[in-house]
C-alpha cells in the first residue's frame, strides 16, 4: 500500500454508479410493466432474469418448514443470538410522543407514529445475506411497523435460500416474496394482486435495484443512496500490524471500488501494515477484488500527531471507523464524522456487521457528515400537536395576523381575526 504524508485535501469520495442511460431505460420499462400488468409481469420477468418458473410469488409455510430442516442448530443459534443483540440495541432508540401545557392553556406536543408498511429488499440468487434481513427488519419491528414485506430473487429452482427464509421467519416476517430486481421494487411501490404496496423500501441491491428505488422515490420513501463500502483505521504505534491489515482487507474484499485507509502517527506501523496486506491478500478467496480495491482506493496516511489524525478522520467522514490506539476512548469526543465507530483492538468491523447490535446500514461516500445509520426513527413519522386556548388566542391573535400580512396573506390574517372578534363579542 502506498504511504503518503497527510494533507487536508484527502477524500474517500468516489463517483457513485448512477447507471447508464440504457440501464435507466430498462428500469423505467420494467416499472411501467409492473404498474400495468402486476403479477403477470413479475412471473415473466422472474423467468427472464432469474431463470425460475414460479407457481406462486409468496413463500409458503411448507417452504419455511423445509428450510428449518436444512439449517443446522448451530447456525440457528447464532442467528437467534444476533437477533437478540440487535433488538436490544435498537430498543434504546425508541422515542416517545410528548405534550406540554403552557400557563396560558396552550398545549404543544409531538406524536410519534410508526409507518404502516415497509418493504425490505434482500439480494439473493446464489448468495445468502441473513445480516441484511436482521439489520433492515429489526429497526422496523422495534419502531412498531405492523406490516413488513420482504422480497428476494429466487434461485433457478424457484426457492429462496434456506438461511434467508429461516432468518425472516425468526423475525416474524409473514410476507416473503420470491421476486427480485427492479420488478420487486416496482411491486412494493405500486402494488400487484399478490403484493400490496408499502410506504417505504429499504435494503441493498445492484444498479437496477438502486435505479428503481430512485425512480419510485416520492411514491414511497427509501432508505439511502449507498456507495461502495469503506473503512478508515486510526492507529498509533500500539496497534498490531496483522490486525490492522486484516481489518483493511475485510472491506477491500467487498468490491473493487471499496476503500480501505489507514491513518497513523507511526511510520513503522505503516510499513509493517503495508507488508502484512501483501502477505494476507495472497491467500484470500476474493483476492482479485481485494487487490483492485487496495490498488485503486487503498492508502496509508502518516500524520504528525493524534490530533492531526483525528482531523484526517473527520475530513474523510468514513462509513466504518476503527480506533486502535493506546487510549481510544480519549479520542471519541473529538470524532465528529463517522457512520460507525469501533473502539479498541478487539472491535473489528465484522463484529458490528453481524453480531454486536448496532446497525450495519451506514452512510457512505462522505455522507456521514450529515447522515446516520439506519435506525428506528427511519421507520416512524412525527406529527406536531397544537391546541390554542382562548386566552392564548386573545393574547397573540393580533401579532399572528400582523405576521400574515407581512407575507401578503390576508386570508390568513382574517382567519385569526374572526376568532378575535367572536371572543370580543362573547365577553361584551
Amino acid at each position: 500500500m502506498k504511504i503518503t504524508e497527510y494533507s487536508e485535501d484527502i477524500s474517500l469520495k468516489r463517483t457513485i454508479d448512477q447507471g447508464t442511460g440504457e440501464q435507466r431505460r430498462v428500469v423505467e420499462n420494467i416499472l411501467a410493466d409492473v404498474k400495468k400488468d402486476g403479477d403477470d409481469s413479475l412471473f415473466w420477468l422472474t423467468k427472464k432474469f432469474d431463470g425460475a418458473v414460479l407457481k406462486s410469488l409468496k413463500v409458503t409455510e411448507e417452504e419455511i418448514s423445509d428450510a428449518y430442516e436444512n439449517v443446522d442448530k448451530k447456525t440457528l443459534a447464532i442467528i437467534r443470538e444476533a437477533k437478540h443483540n440487535i433488538i436490544r440495541f435498537h430498543e434504546r432508540q425508541r422515542r416517545q410522543s410528548w405534550m406540554t401545557t403552557e400557563p396560558d392553556g396552550t398545549i404543544l406536543g409531538q406524536k410519534i407514529t410508526p409507518l404502516d408498511a415497509v418493504g425490505v429488499y434482500v439480494p439473493g440468487g446464489r448468495a445468502a445475506y441473513p445480516s441484511t434481513i436482521l439489520m433492515n427488519v429489526v429497526p422496523a419491528l422495534v419502531a412498531g411497523v405492523e406490516r413488513i414485506a420482504m422480497v428476494s430473487p429466487p434461485q433457478a429452482d424457484g426457492r429462496l435460500n434456506d438461511v434467508v427464509l429461516v432468518t425472516a421467519n425468526e423475525l416474524g416476517v409473514k410476507e416473503i416474496y420470491k421476486v427480485g430486481g427492479a420488478q420487486a421494487v416496482g411491486a412494493l411501490a405500486y402494488g400487484t394482486n399478490t403484493i400490496r404496496p408499502v410506504d417505504k423500501i429499504v435494503g441493498p441491491g445492484n444498479i437496477y435495484v438502486a435505479l428503481a428505488k430512485q425512480l419510485v422515490y416520492g411514491t414511497v420513501d427509501i432508505d439511502m443512496f449507498a456507495g461502495p463500502s469503506e473503512i478508515v483505521i486510526l492507529a498509533d504505534e500500539t496497534a498490531k500490524p496483522h490486525y490492522v491489515a486484516a481489518d483493511l482487507l475485510s472491506q477491500a474484499e467487498h468490491d473493487p471500488m471499496a476503500s480501505a485507509v489507514l491513518v497513523t502517527t507511526s511510520r513503522d506501523l505503516a510499513e509493517q501494515v503495508s507488508d502484512e496486506v501483501d502477505k494476507q491478500v495472497a491467500t484470500l478467496p476474493k483476492r482479485e477484488i481485494a487487490v483492485a480495491s487496495i490498488r485503486d482506493f487503498g492508502a496509508i496516511y502518516l500524520t504528525r500527531s493524534l490530533a492531526e489524525a483525528v482531523d484526517a478522520v473527520n475530513e474523510l467522514a468514513p462509513e466504518h471507523l476503527e480506533v486502535i490506539t493506546g487510549a481510544p476512548f480519549e479520542l471519541l469526543g473529538k470524532i465528529r464524522h463517522a457512520g460507525a465507530i469501533f473502539l479498541g483492538e478487539n472491535s473489528s468491523e465484522p463484529v458490528g456487521d453481524y453480531f454486536a447490535g448496532p446497525n450495519h446500514v451506514l452512510p457512505t461516500n462522505g455522507t456521514a457528515r450529515f447522515s446516520s445509520p439506519l435506525n428506528v426513527d427511519d421507520f416512524t413519522k412525527k406529527s406536531s400537536i397544537l391546541s390554542y386556548s382562548q386566552t392564548a388566542a386573545r393574547a397573540n391573535g393580533a401579532k399572528i395576523a400582523a405576521f400574515a400580512r407581512l407575507e401578503g396573506l390576508e386570508a390568513h390574517a382574517r382567519s385569526v381575526e374572526q376568532r378575535l372578534e367572536d371572543h370580543k363579542n362573547d365577553n361584551d
